[in-house]
């Protein structure tokens, strides 16, 4: 059910945002938008059905840590 809802709700993002961006001309925004939207979606799918999403605080964590390591036995 909450998958529905969530295709729902990308359908009316999409009725509201793609038409204006149709008669404007504006491609890249389209497909930045597009992208971006699809991006979501199924990030928001993966959730919904439970599948366990990595959080980009660990993926910080692990790009920092060696320089956090280093600064700390710099100054000991």
């Amino acid at each position: 059910m909450a998958v529905a809802g969530i295709l729902v709700i990308s359908a009316v993002i999409i009725a509201f945002d793609v038409p204006h961006l149709l008669r404007k001309k504006l491609k890249k925004e389209l497909w930045i938008f597009s992208i971006l939207l699809l991006f979501g979606t199924v990030l928001s799918i993966a959730q919904a059905l439970g599948m366990r999403l990595p959080n980009p605080l660990d993926w910080l964590t692990v790009l920092f840590k060696p320089f956090a390591s280093m600064i700390e036995n710099l100054l000991k």
